[in-house]
């Protein structure tokens, strides 16, 4: 059995020897920078290193462009030794603090504000027939991916993630109220260009998985309501859900970070079968989710930060991954990026010992 039959057999609930050793967020997908100044070619040796069997995280994603696509290149409207302000092509503006030797991005401004705004990148920049959208060589692609053993996504920006890439967070609360039509709207439009998009990619490649990137909760939640989320996210969500029945693919995987406790439930009414990262310092439980929803696949679970407290606080996370992976429908891994107070001995100490955990699970 390998990577590819591992994961999905997993996170569908089916008979499976094992599961995957995947890096889900880690790994060379963000080097520490001290991390690279002892190891100077880490990035190019870590997976072979740690013994990682997919690349990635642990799943593979199509090189095609699913976004705003076609807009004009950036232009830094202001630049000091401690902030650079960019206007983006679709009108974002972002900010880059540096302090201390390090640097913060933030958006502090979003490209749209009204409908004129919306109307103007709906018809400049969300084609889905525009043949540049997809690499030159997308043939050799299709060859590439027709004998691979790791799994395959379709990649969509998100039902709330590209409304809020347009409008931000507080405006599209706003609108849900204010605009309901203009959020439909956003939504309705991209997440079709998806699937039109999405629609040439099955034609002669099998995938594997749908993953959404949502980031819609924080701490003590969903940043919707439940109400908000049944009339504007769960139509499209199941929409995606169709067109994934309909292409056979498995799996519809969201990433959102923040406490996913409840949204988890809202998902799985919406027909989404699996998601990620259960972030614990955000408060999730994940074996009360997994009670919860039984048919929900969970990636991640295991808190990031342990691996900078110590042996201790690494080898209680272990276990932790340990008593869940019985459970089923469950593959282990750090719940988000490895934070730069990580050094790589921890970060190998705990990454061997998961692998080590999951050669030796058995269901």
């Amino acid at each position: 059995m390998n990577t590819r039959e591992r994961f999905i057999r997993v996170l569908t609930g089916k008979d499976v020897d094992r599961v995957p050793f995947i890096k889900v967020f880690g790994g060379n997908n963000t080097i520490v920078p001290e991390w690279a100044e002892k190891f100077p070619n880490i990035g190019t040796y870590i997976d072979e290193l740690l013994g990682f069997e997919a690349p990635y995280r642990g799943w593979q994603v199509a090189p095609v462009r699913t976004g705003l696509h076609g807009t004009p290149p950036p232009v830094v409207i202001s630049e000091t030794p401690e902030e650079k302000r960019i206007r983006y092509g679709d009108g974002t503006v972002g900010v880059t603090v540096t302090k201390d030797g390090r640097s913060y991005s933030h958006a502090a401004e979003y490209p749209v504000k009204c409908w004129d705004d919306w109307e103007n990148i709906k018809t400049k920049w969300l084609d889905p027939d525009d043949p540049s959208r997809f690499p030159s060589d997308w043939d050799r692609f299709v060859q590439l991916y027709a004998n691979r053993d790791y799994p395959l996504q379709l990649t969509c920006g998100g039902v709330y993630g590209f409304a809020r890439k347009m409008l931000g967070d507080e405006l599209l609360c706003y609108n849900f109220y204010d605009e309901p039509e203009l959020v439909k709207d956003i939504m309705d439009t991209y997440i079709g260009m998806c699937i039109k998009i999405w629609e040439k990619m099955v034609v002669n490649t099998d995938f594997d998985l749908i993953e959404c990137w949502e980031d819609m909760a924080f701490k003590c939640g969903s940043l919707v309501s439940r109400e908000h989320f049944d009339e504007f996210l769960k139509p499209q969500y199941r929409r995606i859900c169709d067109f994934a029945g309909n292409a056979e693919i498995p799996l519809v995987l969201v990433d959102s970070d923040g406490n996913i406790q409840e949204l988890v439930k809202w998902m799985a009414d919406a027909g989404v079968n699996s998601m990620y990262p259960f972030e614990v310092e955000a408060g999730n439980d994940l074996a009360k989710a997994r009670a919860d929803v039984p048919n929900m696949g969970c990636l991640g679970g295991l808190d990031k930060e342990c691996m900078a407290r110590g042996k201790a606080e690494m080898d209680y996370e272990l276990e932790k991954a340990r008593a869940l992976i019985p459970l089923g429908r469950f593959i282990p891994g750090p719940d988000h990026f490895v934070l730069e107070n990580v050094g790589f001995e921890n970060y190998e100490y705990f990454m061997r010992g998961l692998k080590k955990v999951v050669l030796e699970t058995k269901f």
